[in-house]
This record gives C-alpha cells, structure tokens and sequence, in this order.
C-alpha cells in the first residue's frame, strides 16, 4: 500500500534493534482517516473470505483490528495478556514471546467469543518474528474456528515471520513490507496490487 508506505517514510522513525518507531499515526496516537484508509484495504483484501470475527492482541493491534472489523461488519475480539482479575478458567490460552518486551507472556480469549463455525482473520500492526500470530493461530485451533488469514499493516520481512508462515499454508496479507532498514534508511518490498 503505497500511501502506508509514504506514511511511514514521513513519519516513522528507525531506532536501534531493528525497531520501527510509528507512535505518531499506528499505535500510541493513532491518525483515524489514515487508519480508516489502512482498515478500507484490508476488508478489500478479505472481502470474499466469510468472515466472521477479527482476531488480535492487546494492545497496539486493537486500533487497526477495530477499523478492520468495523469495515467487515463483524465483531472484533482481543486475546487478553494473562493476568487480569475479571479472566476466567473458561478461556483458550497460548503463550507468546513478544520481541518488543522481550518477555513471555500468556495470552488468553474467553471461550465465548470463539465458535467452531467461526472464520477468523487475525490484524495486527507489525509482524516481526510471527510469536505473537502463532499464539493466535493457536487460539484458533483451540477454538475449533477456520482461520482466513492474517492482515498486518507493517510487516518486518527481513525477521522472516511472515514468511514463515507464508510457507505453513498461512495467508498473510501485509499491507507494507519492509525489507530492510538499515543505516536508518527504510526499503520496502514491492507489492502487488496495493
């Protein structure tokens, strides 16, 4: 997506350890008609899959996961960090390693909220080492549910998550692919159709 690109040149700031700072527009404050475009191509890219539920994790990946859903007409559902006191025994859990903390942490989704004859797409703002889509993937298998795919708006491809998954059967659907970032200069991936 070319504009997601631009946005991220303009904007986005490399820090050391390959971490891509987008704080002013993805995930602290979040620029809504920019995410309403992002949320537009994304429910373009899923538009024929059956969907029925939007999958993410708290918390950067609700912005983007909500304007998904809210394009899809579906109910968005957040996999909860373990922990909290209102979280019952009666959940799926997995457990992730997220690059950004570096810590492992379980994650967890209400039973109630995940059906079999659910079809899942799983949003999420970045994709790095793919940790925290497989402990969704997880989820999903636990639930019984069809996983669709995955959308990511920034995907790091030279950490290979993607890929990986890509390699597993797993549609994965970025909507900005870096290749690179090194000496602060970011280069992008060439896209289909974006």
């Amino acid at each position: 997506m070319k504009a997601l690109e631009d946005k991220i040149l303009a904007e986005g700031e490399v820090l050391t350890g390959n971490v891509l700072k987008v704080g002013s527009f993805l995930n602290q404050q979040v620029d809504t008609d920019f995410m309403t475009l992002i949320a537009k191509e994304g429910a373009r890219l899923y538009k024929d899959a059956g969907i029925t539920k939007v999958l993410t994790l708290e918390a950067s990946g609700i912005a983007v996961a909500f304007a998904v859903a809210q394009q899809l007409h579906v109910p968005m559902v957040y996999a909860k960090k373990y922990g909290s006191s209102n979280i019952t025994n009666d959940v799926y859990k997995a457990s992730v390693y997220s690059y950004t903390h570096k810590q492992t942490f379980d994650i967890v989704v209400s039973k109630k909220y995940l059906q079999p004859d659910d079809v899942i797409l799983l949003v999420d703002d970045f994709l790095a080492l793919g940790n925290a889509l497989n402990g969704l993937i997880h989820i999903v298998e636990q639930s019984g549910a069809n996983l669709a795919g995955a959308l990511i708006a920034i995907e790091k491809g030279f950490q290979s998550g993607g890929d990986l998954l890509r390699e597993e059967g797993v549609r994965v659907e970025s909507l900005a692919i870096i290749d690179s970032m090194e000496d602060g200069k970011i280069v992008f991936r060439e896209l289909e159709n974006t």
